[in-house]
């Protein structure tokens, strides 16, 4: 695997070429830049797998460069890591709200800002993953469309089925427009395979309340024949092929006349698995089946099998699709939302309750004394801690409310259309569950269990000041502070 290219943006000269040091130590190829010129001239040239970008210094970065990073197609998806203080000041609330992914601490620990690296990563490493697949997926449905587009002249039938249908759809469609083109009233599609003792019908135009009716294959000669052969089967007269011999006997012995004069199967594959075949059945008192009749029902079932391979490449687009959404919006670790879809969904949420005017009231919510559960307990043990509190807060919330996780301990609960008094019920309540609720430690005989606390601070719009999603947070941080300082387990607005 080649080295991941680091982008370090660094305005004191020291640190630039420290950080550099240790980073080239570690395996990366680091790039150099101390201002924001630098970055571009890199940016010009090649896209990093990482921007390390110091925001501490007062040049650093210039006013509208992550904009213009994150607006370009080549750069939009390469993850930022900010260099920041401790807490976060607005300006880097604002890159963050703007598309930087994380930030660590100065001053900071190499083995976290390695972790942080490594993780980013990985992260931008599944996106791309996600993005190729999904572009081959579009790239081979587009040719399947287009494929299915030149056979459309066949008969109006394959206009209907090679439009914008699920397999079912199409199932049906075909066997609706066969009948009537070829003017027979019996038609059908059957799924199964050749060593199956059962085949299910999956659509029957002579009777709709057949689909999936399972079927014996030993009654349907024809079936078995056009599987095991792999091409189509044409009897023009039953009564007469000794193929139907067996079966002729079985319907004397009933006393059953099904009336069928002459059958026509062809086999179709739709993947490596399934398979099935298209039955065509004439009455007795209906012209037979001849080879015409097999190439126009074969060209409609090749078009169909196309059309139901496209509807499938399509239904796995789409989901494709809806993971990759969810991955680029969801904290890995609780499932929540992330601070990017935070920070969009906050911004829509105040549009609104200007639109509306009505109030929206933000909780930012610190769980107390994380670092000594994850130093006393270890790191997976924080992370369970973090997964639990993150489903109590998903408990408690209204649908329309938002919850995310903010970063490390940190959450942030968004309650639209609510007043600062219904907030701050919401808020005690909150604590009062949390602080009433412990976790098992798995020591002291499966005994050991702690308590935990947390602090909340409230924000609330419309107030004087506040305009911003990242205001609104500065200011619920701010009083996240003022409950920490009063002891903790507080909650102050």
């Amino acid at each position: 695997m080649p080295e991941a290219v680091i982008l370090a943006a660094i305005a004191d000269e020291l640190l630039l070429r420290t950080v550099s040091w240790f980073l080239k130590e570690h395996g990366y190829d680091v790039l150099e830049a101390s201002d924001s010129a630098g970055i571009f001239e890199y940016l010009d040239s090649t896209v990093p797998d990482l921007l390390l970008l110091d925001v501490t210094a007062d040049t650093m970065p210039d006013p509208g460069a992550l904009e213009r990073i994150k607006a370009d197609v080549p750069w939009r998806d390469m993850p930022v890591l900010l260099l920041a203080t401790l807490p976060p000041d607005d300006n880097t609330i604002r890159l963050l709200s703007l598309g930087a992914t994380d930030f660590i601490g100065k001053p900071f620990r190499v083995r976290e800002l390695l972790a942080r690296i490594q993780v980013q990563l990985r992260i931008h490493q599944m996106l791309v993953e996600a993005r190729t697949e999904l572009r081959t997926a579009e790239e081979e449905l587009h040719r399947a469309r287009s494929q299915a587009e030149s056979q459309k002249k066949l008969v109006g039938i394959l206009n209907e089925v090679s439009g914008d249908f699920t397999p079912d759809e199409i199932y049906h469609l075909v066997v609706r427009r066969a009948a009537r083109a070829l003017n027979i009233t019996h038609c059908s599609l059957i799924l199964g395979q050749a060593d199956d003792e059962q085949a299910l019908v999956s659509s029957a135009f002579e009777n709709p309340a057949l689909r999936n009716l399972e079927i014996k294959l030993v009654r349907y000669p024809e079936i078995r024949a056009a599987l095991e052969r792999g091409g189509p089967v044409l009897i023009a007269d039953i009564d007469a092929d000794p193929m139907f011999q067996g079966v002729r006997s079985e319907w004397a012995s009933e006393g059953m006349d099904p009336g069928i004069r002459s059958v026509l199967a062809i086999p179709f594959q739709l993947d490596r698995i399934q398979s099935g075949v298209f039955l065509l059945r004439t009455l007795k008192n209906e012209p037979p089946l001849t080879p015409e009749h097999a190439e126009f029902a074969d060209a409609i079932i090749r078009t169909a099998t196309g059309a139901i391979r496209k509807a499938k490449t399509l239904e796995i687009t789409k989901a494709d699709k809806m993971r990759l959404e969810e991955l680029a919006s969801t904290d890995s670790l609780t499932s929540l939302l992330n601070r990017r879809a935070l920070m969009e969904r906050l911004e829509a949420e105040l549009d609104r309750a200007r639109r509306y005017e009505h109030g929206l009231v933000l909780l930012m919510i610190d769980l107390d004394h994380f670092k000594s559960i994850n130093d006393g307990h270890g790191h997976p043990f924080g992370d369970l801690v973090l997964q639990d509190l993150a489903r109590l807060l998903e408990h408690e919330v209204r649908s329309v409310d938002i919850v995310a996780r903010y970063g490390g301990e940190e959450f942030v609960v968004v309650l639209p259309e609510q007043g600062k008094e219904g907030a701050l019920v919401f808020a005690e309540r909150v604590r009062t569950h949390v602080e009433g609720h412990s976790i098992s430690t798995g020591g002291g005989n499966g005994n050991g269990k702690i308590s935990l606390t947390v602090s909340i601070g409230l924000s609330e719009f419309p107030l004087n000041g506040i305009q911003t999603p990242g205001e609104l947070i500065a200011r619920a941080d701010e009083a996240l502070y003022r409950a920490k300082a009063a002891g903790r387990n507080h909650v102050s607005l």
